[in-house]
């Protein structure tokens, strides 16, 4: 377990280095977040969405299931967008066709997100000295948090995100890369430019950067962790990979729609307006194709949201969005301590097989 013996696991006082990537819309439970501490690893909790009494009770529920570190995530404030109803009758065109083979009526117009949401998260943070905060979409005002004694994680996708975030005071930067599930964290300059992969963009930031990296994306197995290590980093974060986890908030459904995406995702504005890597569907191809833009973020989320969960429902993986890393099609069913476990020893064995090869 050398090899895992890492600054990045001294900084959270966890066992390992391993990091189960915060994902919102409920598939981070508090009892995955606390199955992953238990088990030595740094647990996170996808709150982005959530409103402060929902946070507040979610790391209540997560404290009385573990006394380990444990982070929480949030998305930096972004502008309000300009909601267009020519636009929004456009894409609910386009949308309409699915909706009718999924039998559901057509969308009510979105509602704008309420004002003062991050703020009050951060504050809920603060109050709850939660030992980690992370972040992505940009920066925040993380003083009252590290005031707590949280240690400050912010994510980069580029070597000049990563700067910027060191020069505002992280203690750690999580390297995106571009085989990573999700939304792009992408802040600075246009996400054309942002999708690189962790072999070329990890070593970069590690040269520019005195804080630890930890690598973000496409990792299933110790050998990734491994990969990652290898390339400079000292932690990783691991998304998709903890979906199969029965802790994980996720349905059968959706867990066949990762098993099945095998390589085929793609980077897209169709799920939620902001570009993300999502497993390659029907309906992603033909918002895709459509001669109308996706909705500025959150609002094309919005007008999806019925779609999304009806498809799952139904099984219909055709009408699906789903956000997925490059290496879905490697999901385990494992009990999130057992693929910690898991994790451990396939790196360990990784870096012994490694080291008798040299």
């Amino acid at each position: 377990m050398a090899g895992l013996e890492t600054s990045v696991a001294r900084l959270l006082g966890t066992r390992y280095p391993i990091v189960q990537a915060p994902m919102a819309g409920g598939f981070t439970t508090p009892e995955l977040v606390a199955a992953v501490s238990n088990a030595g690893a740094l647990g996170s909790l996808g709150a982005a969405i959530l409103p402060p009494d929902e946070l507040r009770d979610a790391i209540a529920a997560i404290r009385r299931l573990t006394d380990r570190p444990f982070a929480v995530n949030l998305f930096a404030p972004l502008m309000p967008p300009e909601v267009d109803t020519e636009a929004i009758a456009a894409m609910q065109a386009v949308l309409a066709p699915f909706r009718a083979e999924l039998g559901l009526p057509e969308a009510p117009l979105p509602s704008p997100p309420p004002p003062g949401l991050v703020e009050a998260q951060l504050a809920v943070v603060a109050e709850a000295r939660v030992p980690v905060l992370s972040f992505t979409f940009g920066t925040l005002p993380f003083d009252a948090a590290r005031e707590a004694g949280s240690v400050i994680l912010g994510t980069a996708t580029t070597v000049a995100e990563a700067v910027e975030l060191e020069r505002l005071g992280v203690d750690a930067v999580v390297a995106q890369s571009g085989e990573a599930g999700g939304h792009r964290g992408t802040f600075l300059g246009p996400f054309e430019n942002a999708i690189v992969g962790g072999v070329a963009l990890v070593p970069r930031i590690v040269d520019h950067v005195s804080v630890p990296v930890l690598l973000a994306g496409g990792i299933m197995d110790g050998r990734g962790i491994a990969a990652a290590l290898a390339l400079g980093a000292e932690g990783v974060q691991l998304g998709t990979a903890f979906l199969g986890c029965p802790e994980a908030g996720v349905s059968e459904p959706l867990r066949r729609t990762l098993g099945a995406a095998d390589d085929a995702t793609v980077v897209s504005r169709a799920y939620s307006g902001r570009q993300a890597r999502l497993v390659r569907t029907r309906l992603v191809d033909a918002i895709e194709a459509a001669a109308v833009d996706p909705l500025p973020y959150p609002v094309q989320a919005v007008v999806t949201a019925d779609l999304r969960a009806a498809a799952l429902a139904a099984d219909r993986t055709d009408l699906s969005l789903v956000l997925s890393g490059q290496a879905a099609g490697a999901l385990r069913d494992l009990p999130a301590a057992e693929l910690v476990e898991t994790l451990v020893r396939e790196t360990d064995d990784a870096i012994r097989r490694l080291a008798v090869d040299a």
